[in-house]
């Protein structure tokens, strides 16, 4: 009886690693709600903010605007 509490189903053990299990997901879900959050700051600026989708173009897609001059190095 003392095994059966201890290793079966729903036994200490089980109910331990659960519990490991368990801290690991809410971490993970911490995470997940965190990156969300960030996205969510970043997709109201890409609706509302000009000057922010012009950095972004600029910076990540290396767009200019017209009238801008260019200088490109040679390696």
């Amino acid at each position: 009886m003392t095994l059966l509490i201890t290793f079966g189903n729903r036994g200490v053990v089980d109910n331990y690693l659960m519990g490991e299990r368990l801290a690991l997901l809410k971490a993970e879900n911490d995470e997940l709600a965190r990156q969300n959050k960030d996205l969510g700051k970043t997709i109201l600026l890409l609706r509302r903010d000009p000057a922010y989708i012009e950095s972004i173009a600029r910076n990540e897609l290396g767009m200019v605007k017209k009238g801008d001059v260019v200088y490109r190095l040679a390696k």
